[in-house]
């Protein structure tokens, strides 16, 4: 039980840092501590100037290790993301490290930089390791890659392809703050736009949280509530394409992980509910005749939920 109490103590120091330089959004704030102790990536999508870039910078700074940032743009291309050889006229090369060589990247307005560049990443998120000139590198770890993007369809934007969406752990959304906490940002502009955020744990602790995250118990009944939820997303006539196996993954992983951020050791149904938006409605491809009659992915997973029965558990 000790343990599981340092994990919640380890979110309450991250979330105090990083509420130092962005007030509100407590939604994305506990998304970024669900990605990072789940083990996988997050996307943040919102309008320009919804915090979106202060949010993951400042959380990336709280935890510690090695930070790189990189503004995505449409002249950029893949070796700018991982890296290059430098061969001199002896014959000599040199290796020159791209900013995917760290533990948490931050990849900024990643949508406005072409499907080639984005590409990038597939190997880098998927396996922890990239490929240079038929020389393969692992990556350092923990490694996390916190992407942002401008609203789908905004002009100078390139969808992200399925693929690619796939590989993000979850996505949430940074919306426009509220009357109360715009007013309050600009009551402490000064201070906030001084702040410094340091670091909070340290590499070796967020490694032994993502261990103790493994240890937390799904019952059959949990896991068999939440394929259901899957299979009725997928068996959903709106559907051309539903959620992966990631998907299910993604939901399984992170449903454990809110679980210890609640001070538990096991999942109950109310961390499944919670976690099938932010988990599937990336994954999801409606029908173009139903997009016309205003069906959206979360009306889909909407009625997946209330087509389920929720189970009983024994504690």
């Amino acid at each position: 039980m000790a343990e599981i109490t340092r994990v919640a103590d380890l979110y309450q120091r991250v979330l105090k840092e990083v509420s130092r330089a962005t007030i509100g959004k407590d939604d994305v704030k506990e998304a970024l501590m669900l990605a990072l102790i789940a083990g996988g990536h997050l996307l943040i999508e919102g309008f320009p100037g919804t915090a979106k870039t202060t949010l993951a910078k400042a959380f990336a700074q709280a935890i510690g290790g090695k930070f790189k940032r990189v503004q995505f743009t449409p002249d950029m291309l893949p070796a700018d993301i991982t890296g290059f050889y430098i061969y001199s006229p002896n014959g000599d090369s040199r290796l020159i490290e791209g900013p995917i060589f760290a533990n948490i990247v931050l990849a900024d307005e990643l949508n406005r930089t072409t499907p080639r560049t984005q590409s990038a990443l597939l190997e880098s998120m998927q396996e922890h390791q990239v490929t240079i000139e038929r020389t393969t590198f692992h990556l350092p770890e923990p490694f996390m890659v916190i992407a942002t993007q401008v609203q789908a369809g905004a002009e100078g934007t390139y969808p992200l392809t399925d693929v690619q969406a796939d590989r993000f752990l979850l996505r949430v959304f940074s919306k426009y703050s509220t009357k109360e906490e715009e007013t309050q940002i600009l009551n402490n502009i000064d201070r906030i736009d001084e702040t410094a955020i340091t670091p909070v744990t340290t590499l070796d602790e967020i490694a032994e949280l993502r261990d103790l995250t493994k240890t937390v118990h799904v019952s059959p009944e949990i896991v068999e509530y939440a394929m259901s939820i899957v299979e009725a997303v997928r068996s959903d006539t709106d559907v051309a394409g539903g959620p992966s196996i990631r998907g299910s993954i993604a939901l399984y992983k992170c449903s454990r992980a809110l679980a210890l951020l609640d001070g538990r050791d096991f999942v109950i149904p109310d961390d499944i509910k919670h976690l099938v938006c932010p988990s599937m409605e990336h994954r999801l491809k409606i029908k173009p005749e139903s997009e016309m009659d205003d069906i959206t992915p979360q009306i889909v997973l909407k009625r997946a939920l209330e087509s389920v029965a929720v189970p009983k558990l024994k504690l």
